[in-house]
């Protein structure tokens, strides 16, 4: 019998963002906590959790239906929340097409039985987890990322860094 996933839809960046993301890494003022890995750097559209086999397939037709156009994100901020314990980096303003994308996906998603997030989308990458607070700062140079694909991810927790695999993607056209 086939296994559930744990899985969730992403912004994937390419090597060259990877290594910018990975570079603000080193700005963060805090020095203890778990680094993310940097082949694990991402944007979260829609955390699905453990998925049976026998849904796998909607979800890869609600993700085929998304009607999203390209954009470009710009990371300029450095911030931590205190109830998860993590550091992140993100937009001041989220994009218009990004909260469309992550509206019709969760609306799509709903088809498979999947209940969109109540709480409202931020858009953030996590860099450290399980650290101290740290104060929010502007970045002085900004990582542009130029969005034309969104990806669907595994999350597998168990044995060695990388963690999380690509599963599938869909350009945004």
């Amino acid at each position: 019998m086939p296994r559930n996933k744990r899985l969730f839809f992403a912004l994937w960046p390419d090597d060259e963002l990877r290594s910018q993301l990975a570079d603000l890494q080193i700005q963060l003022p805090q020095v203890q906590g778990n680094w993310v890995h940097p082949m694990d750097l991402h944007i979260t559209l829609q955390f699905l959790g453990p998925v049976p086999a026998n849904r796998q397939q909607c979800i890869l037709q609600a993700a085929s239906a998304v009607q999203g156009f390209p954009f470009a994100l710009e990371i300029n901020h450095l911030d931590f929340w205190p109830k998860p314990r993590i550091a992140w980096a993100g937009p001041e303003k989220t994009p218009e097409e990004l909260s469309q994308l992550v509206k019709e996906l969760g609306e799509n998603l709903r088809e498979c039985g999947f209940k969109p997030e109540k709480r409202p989308y931020r858009p953030h990458v996590t860099l450290l987890r399980k650290t101290t607070p740290g104060m929010p700062q502007v970045l002085q140079q900004p990582v542009f990322w130029p969005v034309d694909y969104f990806v669907l991810a595994e999350s597998r927790p168990d044995g060695e860094p990388p963690w999380y695999q690509i599963v599938e993607s869909w350009p945004l056209s």
